[in-house]
Protein backbone atom coordinates (compact mmCIF):
# COMPACT_ATOMS: atom_id res chain seq x y z
CA UNK A 1 0.00 0.00 0.00
CA UNK A 2 1.65 3.09 -0.93
CA UNK A 3 0.66 6.75 0.16
CA UNK A 4 -1.30 8.52 -2.25
CA UNK A 5 -0.17 12.07 -3.73
CA UNK A 6 -1.45 15.05 -3.58
CA UNK A 7 -3.07 14.70 -7.08
CA UNK A 8 -4.63 11.21 -5.84
CA UNK A 9 -6.43 12.87 -2.83
CA UNK A 10 -8.66 15.21 -5.23
CA UNK A 11 -10.87 17.29 -2.89
CA UNK A 12 -10.15 15.39 0.37
CA UNK A 13 -7.90 17.80 2.00
CA UNK A 14 -5.97 16.71 4.30
CA UNK A 15 -4.99 18.58 7.87
CA UNK A 16 -2.70 17.86 9.89
CA UNK A 17 -4.44 15.54 12.20
CA UNK A 18 -4.80 13.33 9.20
CA UNK A 19 -1.20 13.73 7.96
CA UNK A 20 -0.18 12.81 11.38
CA UNK A 21 -2.70 9.65 11.65
CA UNK A 22 -1.99 8.78 7.90
CA UNK A 23 1.65 8.45 8.83
CA UNK A 24 1.06 6.16 11.92
CA UNK A 25 -1.15 3.86 9.37
CA UNK A 26 2.24 3.93 7.32
CA UNK A 27 4.06 3.14 10.81
CA UNK A 28 1.80 0.03 11.19
CA UNK A 29 2.43 -0.98 7.21
CA UNK A 30 5.95 -1.27 8.21
CA UNK A 31 5.99 -3.45 10.54
CA UNK A 32 4.18 -5.93 8.11
CA UNK A 33 0.49 -5.50 10.28
CA UNK A 34 -2.19 -4.84 7.63
CA UNK A 35 -3.95 -1.57 9.25
CA UNK A 36 -7.22 -2.46 6.97
CA UNK A 37 -7.12 -6.19 8.91
CA UNK A 38 -9.15 -9.48 7.55
CA UNK A 39 -12.25 -10.21 9.18
CA UNK A 40 -12.45 -10.96 12.67
CA UNK A 41 -15.11 -13.94 13.07
CA UNK A 42 -16.88 -15.72 15.91
CA UNK A 43 -16.76 -11.64 18.02
CA UNK A 44 -19.58 -10.97 20.43
CA UNK A 45 -21.70 -8.20 19.97
CA UNK A 46 -21.04 -6.27 23.25
CA UNK A 47 -24.43 -5.72 24.19
CA UNK A 48 -24.38 -9.87 24.58
CA UNK A 49 -21.34 -9.22 26.70
CA UNK A 50 -23.32 -6.87 28.94
CA UNK A 51 -26.41 -9.03 29.20
CA UNK A 52 -24.14 -12.04 29.67
CA UNK A 53 -22.33 -9.97 32.61
CA UNK A 54 -24.96 -7.52 33.92
CA UNK A 55 -25.54 -9.86 37.35
CA UNK A 56 -22.01 -10.28 38.14
CA UNK A 57 -20.46 -7.93 41.13
CA UNK A 58 -16.83 -7.89 42.56
CA UNK A 59 -17.51 -10.14 45.19
CA UNK A 60 -19.90 -13.02 42.59
CA UNK A 61 -17.16 -12.97 39.86
CA UNK A 62 -16.14 -16.47 38.74
CA UNK A 63 -12.56 -18.38 38.92
CA UNK A 64 -11.53 -18.42 36.22
CA UNK A 65 -13.22 -15.58 35.19
CA UNK A 66 -15.37 -15.09 31.89
CA UNK A 67 -13.60 -14.50 29.02
CA UNK A 68 -15.13 -12.13 25.95
CA UNK A 69 -14.05 -11.55 21.98
CA UNK A 70 -15.05 -8.64 20.92
CA UNK A 71 -14.70 -6.06 18.58
CA UNK A 72 -16.12 -2.13 17.86
CA UNK A 73 -14.41 1.59 17.31
CA UNK A 74 -12.37 3.52 20.37
CA UNK A 75 -14.17 6.75 20.91
CA UNK A 76 -12.53 7.33 24.46
CA UNK A 77 -8.89 6.60 25.57
CA UNK A 78 -6.77 6.98 28.89
CA UNK A 79 -3.34 6.80 28.94
CA UNK A 80 -1.47 6.04 32.25
CA UNK A 81 2.29 5.69 31.72
CA UNK A 82 2.70 1.44 30.82
CA UNK A 83 -1.50 0.77 30.23
CA UNK A 84 -3.96 2.51 29.32
CA UNK A 85 -8.15 2.47 28.99
CA UNK A 86 -10.29 2.57 26.11
CA UNK A 87 -13.57 2.37 25.13
CA UNK A 88 -14.97 0.86 22.21
CA UNK A 89 -18.18 0.99 20.87
CA UNK A 90 -20.28 -1.36 18.95
CA UNK A 91 -23.99 -1.33 17.61
CA UNK A 92 -24.52 1.41 19.59
CA UNK A 93 -23.29 -0.06 22.85
CA UNK A 94 -19.73 0.54 24.57
CA UNK A 95 -17.71 -1.46 26.98
CA UNK A 96 -14.11 -0.71 28.80
CA UNK A 97 -10.86 -2.58 27.57
CA UNK A 98 -7.61 -2.29 29.94
CA UNK A 99 -4.10 -2.83 28.00
CA UNK A 100 -1.67 -3.80 29.89
CA UNK A 101 2.40 -3.57 28.75
CA UNK A 102 3.40 -7.02 30.32
CA UNK A 103 -0.07 -8.46 28.92
CA UNK A 104 -0.07 -7.87 25.36
CA UNK A 105 1.93 -8.43 22.88
CA UNK A 106 3.41 -5.56 20.64
CA UNK A 107 1.92 -3.58 23.75
CA UNK A 108 4.38 -0.71 22.65
CA UNK A 109 2.98 -0.37 18.53
CA UNK A 110 -0.31 0.01 19.64
CA UNK A 111 0.13 2.34 22.84
CA UNK A 112 1.88 4.46 20.38
CA UNK A 113 -0.40 4.29 16.90
CA UNK A 114 -3.88 3.46 17.98
CA UNK A 115 -6.40 6.29 17.62
CA UNK A 116 -9.90 7.51 18.47
CA UNK A 117 -11.55 6.15 15.65
CA UNK A 118 -9.45 3.23 15.21
CA UNK A 119 -11.59 -0.29 14.93
CA UNK A 120 -10.02 -3.76 16.25
CA UNK A 121 -11.28 -6.95 17.38
CA UNK A 122 -9.70 -7.86 21.49
CA UNK A 123 -9.70 -10.99 23.45
CA UNK A 124 -9.48 -10.81 27.19
CA UNK A 125 -11.06 -11.87 30.56
CA UNK A 126 -13.49 -9.88 32.36
CA UNK A 127 -12.80 -8.07 35.83
CA UNK A 128 -14.31 -4.98 37.50
CA UNK A 129 -11.89 -2.39 38.40
CA UNK A 130 -11.41 -0.35 41.25
CA UNK A 131 -14.28 2.12 40.81
CA UNK A 132 -16.46 -1.28 39.44
CA UNK A 133 -16.64 -0.32 35.81
CA UNK A 134 -16.98 -3.42 34.30
CA UNK A 135 -13.73 -4.01 31.71
CA UNK A 136 -11.93 -6.83 30.09
CA UNK A 137 -8.43 -6.96 30.49
CA UNK A 138 -6.79 -7.88 26.95
CA UNK A 139 -4.21 -10.63 26.19
CA UNK A 140 -4.52 -9.70 22.09
CA UNK A 141 -5.51 -6.88 20.07
CA UNK A 142 -5.92 -6.82 16.06
CA UNK A 143 -6.27 -3.55 14.13
CA UNK A 144 -9.18 -3.98 11.77
CA UNK A 145 -9.49 -0.52 10.19
CA UNK A 146 -7.21 2.72 11.09
CA UNK A 147 -8.87 5.85 11.17
CA UNK A 148 -7.56 8.53 8.88
CA UNK A 149 -9.97 11.09 9.75
CA UNK A 150 -10.36 12.41 13.59
CA UNK A 151 -13.67 12.28 14.80
CA UNK A 152 -15.91 15.13 16.02
CA UNK A 153 -14.88 16.49 19.80
CA UNK A 154 -16.26 13.85 22.19
CA UNK A 155 -18.01 16.48 23.94
CA UNK A 156 -19.89 18.14 21.08
CA UNK A 157 -20.16 15.77 18.12
CA UNK A 158 -21.41 17.19 15.16
CA UNK A 159 -22.81 20.60 16.38
CA UNK A 160 -23.75 21.28 12.93
CA UNK A 161 -27.00 19.99 12.00
CA UNK A 162 -26.34 20.25 8.14
CA UNK A 163 -23.45 18.08 8.72
CA UNK A 164 -25.03 15.38 11.21
CA UNK A 165 -27.19 15.03 7.98
CA UNK A 166 -24.61 15.44 5.50
CA UNK A 167 -21.93 13.03 7.40
CA UNK A 168 -24.91 10.25 8.75
CA UNK A 169 -21.92 7.40 9.63
CA UNK A 170 -20.18 10.18 11.81
CA UNK A 171 -23.56 11.02 13.68
CA UNK A 172 -23.99 7.62 14.55
CA UNK A 173 -20.12 7.24 15.94
CA UNK A 174 -20.88 10.52 17.64
CA UNK A 175 -23.99 10.75 18.80
CA UNK A 176 -25.42 7.75 20.80
CA UNK A 177 -28.98 9.18 20.79
CA UNK A 178 -29.22 9.04 16.71
CA UNK A 179 -27.82 5.13 17.14
CA UNK A 180 -30.76 4.48 19.19
CA UNK A 181 -33.45 6.70 17.24
CA UNK A 182 -33.35 4.43 14.19
CA UNK A 183 -32.37 1.41 15.77
CA UNK A 184 -36.06 2.21 17.03
CA UNK A 185 -37.38 2.94 14.17
CA UNK A 186 -36.44 -0.72 12.99
CA UNK A 187 -38.11 -2.15 15.90
CA UNK A 188 -41.36 0.01 14.33
CA UNK A 189 -41.75 -1.38 11.07
CA UNK A 190 -40.87 -4.92 12.53
CA UNK A 191 -43.88 -4.19 15.01
CA UNK A 192 -46.11 -2.46 12.05
CA UNK A 193 -45.39 -5.85 9.96
CA UNK A 194 -46.34 -8.69 12.72
CA UNK A 195 -49.43 -6.15 13.76
CA UNK A 196 -50.69 -6.39 9.90
CA UNK A 197 -49.56 -10.31 9.44
CA UNK A 198 -52.20 -10.95 12.69
CA UNK A 199 -54.56 -8.70 11.08
CA UNK A 200 -54.81 -10.79 8.28
CA UNK A 201 -53.37 -8.92 5.67
CA UNK A 202 -51.09 -9.98 3.04
CA UNK A 203 -47.53 -8.07 2.19
CA UNK A 204 -46.86 -7.50 -1.27
CA UNK A 205 -44.59 -5.42 -3.40
CA UNK A 206 -46.05 -3.01 -6.29
CA UNK A 207 -43.88 -1.21 -9.04
CA UNK A 208 -42.14 1.42 -8.00
CA UNK A 209 -41.91 2.73 -11.99
CA UNK A 210 -45.13 3.12 -12.62
CA UNK A 211 -46.16 4.05 -16.69
CA UNK A 212 -49.02 6.72 -15.11
CA UNK A 213 -48.14 8.18 -11.74
CA UNK A 214 -51.18 7.75 -9.89
CA UNK A 215 -52.82 7.11 -6.18
CA UNK A 216 -52.39 10.74 -4.75
CA UNK A 217 -52.25 14.84 -6.25
CA UNK A 218 -48.59 15.21 -6.53
CA UNK A 219 -46.33 16.09 -8.61
CA UNK A 220 -43.64 13.12 -9.36
CA UNK A 221 -40.24 12.11 -10.51
CA UNK A 222 -40.20 11.15 -14.21
CA UNK A 223 -37.31 8.70 -15.80
CA UNK A 224 -36.59 6.91 -19.23
CA UNK A 225 -36.40 3.23 -20.19
CA UNK A 226 -33.44 3.42 -22.41
CA UNK A 227 -34.81 -0.26 -23.88
CA UNK A 228 -38.65 0.02 -24.11
CA UNK A 229 -37.77 4.18 -24.89
CA UNK A 230 -40.93 5.07 -22.95
CA UNK A 231 -41.44 7.55 -19.97
CA UNK A 232 -42.11 5.97 -16.51
CA UNK A 233 -42.63 7.68 -12.97
CA UNK A 234 -41.60 7.41 -9.77
CA UNK A 235 -44.42 6.33 -7.93
CA UNK A 236 -46.44 8.86 -5.71
CA UNK A 237 -48.47 6.46 -4.07
CA UNK A 238 -48.78 2.67 -4.69
CA UNK A 239 -52.63 2.86 -4.55
CA UNK A 240 -54.05 1.98 -7.85
CA UNK A 241 -51.69 -1.25 -8.14
CA UNK A 242 -53.26 -2.23 -4.56
CA UNK A 243 -56.56 -2.13 -5.39
CA UNK A 244 -56.21 -3.66 -8.31
CA UNK A 245 -54.83 -6.60 -6.34
CA UNK A 246 -58.33 -6.63 -4.46
CA UNK A 247 -60.23 -6.47 -7.65
CA UNK A 248 -58.16 -9.68 -8.33
CA UNK A 249 -59.56 -11.41 -4.95
CA UNK A 250 -56.43 -10.16 -2.43
CA UNK A 251 -58.43 -9.11 0.14
CA UNK A 252 -56.65 -7.68 2.55
CA UNK A 253 -53.38 -6.45 1.39
CA UNK A 254 -50.54 -3.78 2.49
CA UNK A 255 -47.23 -2.16 1.24
CA UNK A 256 -44.62 -0.50 3.38
CA UNK A 257 -42.07 1.20 1.12
CA UNK A 258 -41.17 4.16 -0.94
CA UNK A 259 -43.00 6.97 -2.18
CA UNK A 260 -41.18 9.99 -4.07
CA UNK A 261 -42.85 13.16 -4.71
CA UNK A 262 -41.17 15.98 -6.22
CA UNK A 263 -41.87 18.62 -4.04
CA UNK A 264 -40.15 21.08 -1.54
CA UNK A 265 -38.47 19.53 1.37
CA UNK A 266 -39.11 20.78 5.13
CA UNK A 267 -39.40 19.71 8.85
CA UNK A 268 -42.00 17.38 7.53
CA UNK A 269 -41.60 16.88 4.07
CA UNK A 270 -38.70 14.39 2.51
CA UNK A 271 -39.40 14.37 -1.30
CA UNK A 272 -38.38 10.34 -0.66
CA UNK A 273 -40.65 9.28 2.09
CA UNK A 274 -41.87 5.95 3.60
CA UNK A 275 -45.59 4.79 3.75
CA UNK A 276 -47.69 1.83 4.72
CA UNK A 277 -50.72 1.14 2.73
CA UNK A 278 -53.25 -1.03 3.26
CA UNK A 279 -56.53 -2.03 1.74
CA UNK A 280 -59.63 -4.10 2.99
CA UNK A 281 -62.54 -5.44 0.98
CA UNK A 282 -65.70 -5.58 2.68
CA UNK A 283 -64.51 -3.03 5.15
CA UNK A 284 -65.26 0.62 5.83
CA UNK A 285 -63.32 3.42 7.16
CA UNK A 286 -64.42 3.37 10.68
CA UNK A 287 -63.47 -0.17 11.08
CA UNK A 288 -59.79 1.14 9.56
CA UNK A 289 -59.97 4.10 12.73
CA UNK A 290 -60.20 0.90 15.16
CA UNK A 291 -57.69 -0.78 13.72
CA UNK A 292 -55.60 2.21 13.31
CA UNK A 293 -56.26 3.00 17.03
CA UNK A 294 -55.40 -0.19 18.03
CA UNK A 295 -51.96 -0.16 16.14
CA UNK A 296 -50.32 3.48 17.54
CA UNK A 297 -51.67 2.54 20.93
CA UNK A 298 -49.72 -1.08 20.89
CA UNK A 299 -46.71 0.55 19.52
CA UNK A 300 -46.78 2.98 22.11
CA UNK A 301 -46.86 0.16 24.88
CA UNK A 302 -44.17 -1.72 22.70
CA UNK A 303 -41.66 1.22 22.55
CA UNK A 304 -42.37 3.37 25.77
CA UNK A 305 -43.94 0.66 27.91
CA UNK A 306 -47.20 3.34 27.96
CA UNK A 307 -49.80 4.92 25.66
CA UNK A 308 -48.86 8.42 27.17
CA UNK A 309 -45.80 9.48 25.42
CA UNK A 310 -43.59 12.85 25.49
CA UNK A 311 -43.51 14.80 22.16
CA UNK A 312 -41.35 18.53 22.48
CA UNK A 313 -43.51 19.91 25.24
CA UNK A 314 -46.39 18.14 24.69
CA UNK A 315 -47.59 14.73 25.98
CA UNK A 316 -49.63 12.79 23.83
CA UNK A 317 -52.39 9.88 24.63
CA UNK A 318 -52.22 7.17 22.27
CA UNK A 319 -54.98 4.73 24.29
CA UNK A 320 -58.14 4.45 22.70
CA UNK A 321 -60.92 6.14 21.46
CA UNK A 322 -59.23 9.07 19.48
CA UNK A 323 -61.29 11.66 19.17
CA UNK A 324 -63.40 12.69 16.24
CA UNK A 325 -64.45 15.52 14.57
CA UNK A 326 -65.62 16.77 10.95
CA UNK A 327 -63.52 18.99 9.00
CA UNK A 328 -66.42 21.22 7.54
CA UNK A 329 -68.24 21.75 10.60
CA UNK A 330 -64.47 22.58 12.45
CA UNK A 331 -64.19 25.29 10.10
CA UNK A 332 -67.82 26.59 10.63
CA UNK A 333 -67.36 26.64 14.61
CA UNK A 334 -64.20 28.13 14.53
CA UNK A 335 -65.34 30.77 11.94
CA UNK A 336 -68.94 30.74 13.21
CA UNK A 337 -69.68 29.92 9.41
CA UNK A 338 -73.47 28.43 8.68
CA UNK A 339 -73.57 25.01 6.70
CA UNK A 340 -75.07 27.43 4.06
CA UNK A 341 -71.45 29.23 4.21
CA UNK A 342 -69.44 25.93 3.44
CA UNK A 343 -69.35 26.46 -0.17
CA UNK A 344 -69.76 30.40 -0.95
CA UNK A 345 -66.45 31.19 -2.44
CA UNK A 346 -67.26 34.63 -1.63
CA UNK A 347 -68.18 34.26 1.84
CA UNK A 348 -65.26 32.38 2.18
CA UNK A 349 -63.03 35.07 0.58
CA UNK A 350 -64.09 37.60 2.92
CA UNK A 351 -63.51 35.86 5.94
CA UNK A 352 -60.15 35.10 5.01
CA UNK A 353 -59.78 38.97 4.34
CA UNK A 354 -61.08 39.74 7.69
CA UNK A 355 -58.99 37.39 9.56
CA UNK A 356 -56.22 38.58 8.11
CA UNK A 357 -54.99 34.93 6.71
CA UNK A 358 -53.42 34.78 3.28
CA UNK A 359 -56.00 34.51 0.41
CA UNK A 360 -54.89 31.69 -1.71
CA UNK A 361 -54.72 32.22 -5.86
CA UNK A 362 -57.30 29.80 -7.68
CA UNK A 363 -55.37 27.10 -9.27
CA UNK A 364 -55.46 25.36 -12.56
CA UNK A 365 -58.63 22.89 -12.71
CA UNK A 366 -58.41 22.87 -8.54
CA UNK A 367 -62.02 24.13 -7.51
CA UNK A 368 -61.58 27.26 -5.53
CA UNK A 369 -63.56 26.79 -2.38
CA UNK A 370 -60.98 23.63 -2.03
CA UNK A 371 -58.37 26.12 -1.55
CA UNK A 372 -60.00 28.80 0.68
CA UNK A 373 -61.37 25.58 3.22
CA UNK A 374 -58.15 24.10 3.46
CA UNK A 375 -56.48 27.67 3.75
CA UNK A 376 -58.66 28.26 6.81
CA UNK A 377 -58.56 24.81 8.30
CA UNK A 378 -54.64 24.93 8.33
CA UNK A 379 -54.53 28.38 10.15
CA UNK A 380 -57.05 27.35 12.69
CA UNK A 381 -57.85 23.65 13.02
CA UNK A 382 -54.87 21.87 12.14
CA UNK A 383 -52.40 23.48 15.03
CA UNK A 384 -54.87 22.81 17.75
CA UNK A 385 -54.99 19.25 16.94
CA UNK A 386 -52.62 18.09 19.61
CA UNK A 387 -53.95 14.74 20.63
CA UNK A 388 -54.98 12.17 18.46
CA UNK A 389 -57.78 13.52 16.51
CA UNK A 390 -59.97 11.76 13.44
CA UNK A 391 -61.22 15.06 10.87
CA UNK A 392 -63.88 12.83 8.66
CA UNK A 393 -65.85 14.36 6.27
CA UNK A 394 -63.40 15.98 3.36
CA UNK A 395 -64.99 17.41 0.34
CA UNK A 396 -65.05 15.89 -2.68
CA UNK A 397 -63.52 18.57 -4.36
CA UNK A 398 -60.27 17.45 -2.21
CA UNK A 399 -60.63 13.66 -2.45
CA UNK A 400 -60.43 12.48 -6.35
CA UNK A 401 -60.79 8.74 -4.85
CA UNK A 402 -62.83 8.64 -2.33
CA UNK A 403 -66.25 7.10 -2.19
CA UNK A 404 -69.19 10.33 -1.60
CA UNK A 405 -70.97 10.14 1.36
CA UNK A 406 -74.56 8.21 0.98
CA UNK A 407 -75.84 11.01 3.10
CA UNK A 408 -73.99 14.27 1.25
CA UNK A 409 -72.64 13.90 -2.01
CA UNK A 410 -70.39 16.38 -2.27
CA UNK A 411 -68.85 14.95 1.26
CA UNK A 412 -66.70 11.63 1.23
CA UNK A 413 -66.39 9.36 3.46
CA UNK A 414 -62.73 10.20 4.61
CA UNK A 415 -60.88 10.81 7.48
CA UNK A 416 -57.18 12.38 8.00
CA UNK A 417 -55.68 11.71 11.54
CA UNK A 418 -53.79 14.55 13.11
CA UNK A 419 -51.55 14.22 16.21
CA UNK A 420 -49.37 17.11 17.42
CA UNK A 421 -50.63 18.79 14.92
CA UNK A 422 -49.28 16.50 12.13
CA UNK A 423 -51.08 14.26 9.46
CA UNK A 424 -50.20 10.46 10.24
CA UNK A 425 -52.69 9.02 8.47
CA UNK A 426 -55.50 9.42 5.71
CA UNK A 427 -58.36 6.73 4.53
CA UNK A 428 -61.44 6.63 2.79
CA UNK A 429 -64.04 4.35 1.55
CA UNK A 430 -62.60 3.28 -1.88
CA UNK A 431 -64.53 4.80 -5.33
CA UNK A 432 -65.49 1.63 -6.79
CA UNK A 433 -68.19 3.25 -9.10
CA UNK A 434 -65.55 2.98 -12.62
CA UNK A 435 -67.85 5.62 -14.57
CA UNK A 436 -67.78 7.85 -11.36
CA UNK A 437 -64.04 7.25 -11.42
CA UNK A 438 -63.79 8.13 -15.08
CA UNK A 439 -65.59 11.53 -14.57
CA UNK A 440 -63.19 12.09 -11.91
CA UNK A 441 -59.86 11.12 -13.85
CA UNK A 442 -60.84 13.36 -16.94
CA UNK A 443 -61.76 16.27 -14.66
CA UNK A 444 -58.23 15.73 -13.10
CA UNK A 445 -56.90 15.61 -17.04
CA UNK A 446 -58.75 19.16 -17.38
CA UNK A 447 -56.82 20.33 -14.85
CA UNK A 448 -53.29 18.90 -16.15
CA UNK A 449 -53.91 20.23 -19.14
CA UNK A 450 -54.53 23.77 -17.38
CA UNK A 451 -51.74 23.84 -15.99
CA UNK A 452 -51.69 21.84 -12.55
CA UNK A 453 -48.39 19.44 -12.57
CA UNK A 454 -50.10 17.49 -9.37
CA UNK A 455 -52.94 16.60 -11.19
CA UNK A 456 -52.11 13.12 -12.70
CA UNK A 457 -53.11 11.86 -15.72
CA UNK A 458 -56.38 9.23 -16.41
CA UNK A 459 -55.22 5.89 -15.61
CA UNK A 460 -57.33 4.06 -18.01
CA UNK A 461 -56.23 0.23 -17.41
CA UNK A 462 -57.65 1.14 -13.69
CA UNK A 463 -60.79 1.80 -14.50
CA UNK A 464 -60.99 -1.29 -16.73
CA UNK A 465 -60.06 -3.05 -13.61
CA UNK A 466 -62.90 -1.36 -11.69
CA UNK A 467 -65.11 -2.32 -14.50
CA UNK A 468 -64.19 -5.91 -13.99
CA UNK A 469 -65.75 -4.90 -9.96
CA UNK A 470 -64.09 -4.03 -7.05
CA UNK A 471 -66.18 -5.04 -4.12
CA UNK A 472 -66.49 -2.09 -0.99
CA UNK A 473 -62.96 -1.47 0.07
CA UNK A 474 -61.31 0.90 2.89
CA UNK A 475 -58.27 1.87 2.04
CA UNK A 476 -55.74 3.74 4.24
CA UNK A 477 -52.01 5.25 4.17
CA UNK A 478 -49.79 5.94 7.32
CA UNK A 479 -46.76 8.23 7.45
CA UNK A 480 -44.13 5.83 8.62
CA UNK A 481 -41.32 8.61 9.14
CA UNK A 482 -43.79 11.04 10.85
CA UNK A 483 -44.81 8.11 12.88
CA UNK A 484 -41.09 7.41 13.67
CA UNK A 485 -41.25 11.05 14.21
CA UNK A 486 -43.88 11.26 17.22
CA UNK A 487 -42.52 7.88 18.78
CA UNK A 488 -39.03 8.87 19.12
CA UNK A 489 -39.96 12.53 20.28
CA UNK A 490 -37.88 14.24 17.29
CA UNK A 491 -39.50 17.69 15.15
CA UNK A 492 -37.98 17.30 12.03
CA UNK A 493 -38.34 14.25 9.62
CA UNK A 494 -34.58 14.75 8.73
CA UNK A 495 -33.72 13.28 12.75
CA UNK A 496 -35.69 9.74 11.48
CA UNK A 497 -34.08 9.45 7.85
CA UNK A 498 -30.68 8.23 7.58
CA UNK A 499 -30.12 9.94 4.50
CA UNK A 500 -32.30 12.92 4.13
CA UNK A 501 -32.45 14.53 0.60
CA UNK A 502 -30.11 17.65 0.83
CA UNK A 503 -28.67 20.38 -1.91
CA UNK A 504 -25.23 19.19 -2.92
CA UNK A 505 -22.49 20.50 -0.72
CA UNK A 506 -20.53 23.05 -2.45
Amino acid sequence: MDPLTPAETGPLDQSEHERVRRAKRDQILMRGIDPYGAPFPDREPIAHLRERTEGLSPESLPDPPPSARIAGRIVLMRRFGKAFFATLQDEGERFQIYVKADLLKDYAIWAELLDLGDIVGVEGTFFFTKTGEPTLQIASLTILAKSVRPLPDKWHGLSDTEARYRQRYVDLIATPDTHRVFITRSLIVRFIRNFMDKEGFLEVETPMMQPTPGGALARPFATHHNALDIELFLRIAPELYLKRLIVGGMTRVYEINRNFRNEGVSTRHNPEFTMMEFYAAYASYEELMALTERLFSDLAQKIHGKTRIPFGDHEIDLSPPFRRISYLDSIGQAFGLAPEDYFNDGRLIALLQSKGIPVPEPRPGKPHVALLLNALFEEAIEPELTQPTFVTGYPKAISPLARSSEHDPEVTDRFELFIAGIEVANGFNELNDPDEQLRRFLAQQESRQSGDLEAPPPDYDYVRALEYGLPPTAGEGIGIDRLVMLLTNQTSIRDVLLFPLLRPDA
